[in-house]
């Protein structure tokens, strides 16, 4: 199915092509969503960063917070610049499912400190953290449904003719 509009003739007077595929609409729309996702959960990351910067010996969890909130930023970035690119949705699909677990393993299992790594177990689910997840999980699905649509780039020769 493609959108169309009335062809206007372009340079050389051939008819200008400006029909958009539904495809293209649906990778748009997982750009911008996927982009949204990772924004609130890097908002959440970077707002609680600083209550949790005495949690921990080496690395304080504040630190890992941060650090969430950074890549986070990175990844929304990346998929609104370049999200026609498969190895962008490969990123934002690992940083939105690696918070998801992160945050889902410490509010269910009291795993303890790993090596460097604060104890990060928290019961309590808060509307900042429940947020968080639920921004994660909306990425992570996002980002697979990029992915899945975005295929890899066709030669001249395979691609439909107009």
């Amino acid at each position: 199915m493609k959108f169309r509009q009335a062809a206007a003739p372009g340079p050389g007077g051939r008819p200008h092509r400006t029909a958009i595929s539904m495809r293209t609409v649906v990778r748009v729309l997982a750009q911008v969503v996927t982009a949204a996702a990772l924004a609130v959960d890097a908002y959440v990351h970077a707002d609680l960063a600083s209550p949790y910067d005495r949690v921990g010996q080496q690395i304080s969890q504040g630190t890992l917070f941060r650090l969430e909130a950074a890549v986070a930023s990175l990844a929304a970035l990346l998929v609104l610049l370049l999200g026609r690119r498969r190895p962008v949705w490969v990123f934002t699909f690992l940083v939105s499912v690696s918070a998801l677990g992160a945050v889902l393993l410490y509010g269910y299992v009291n795993v303890g400190a790993l090596g460097p790594l604060p104890n990060m177990y928290e019961p309590f689910w808060g509307p900042k953290r429940t947020g968080s997840a639920i921004a994660e999980a909306v990425g992570a699905v996002t980002s697979l449904v990029g992915f899945l649509i975005t295929g890899p780039p066709r030669s001249a020769s395979t691609r439909p003719p107009p």
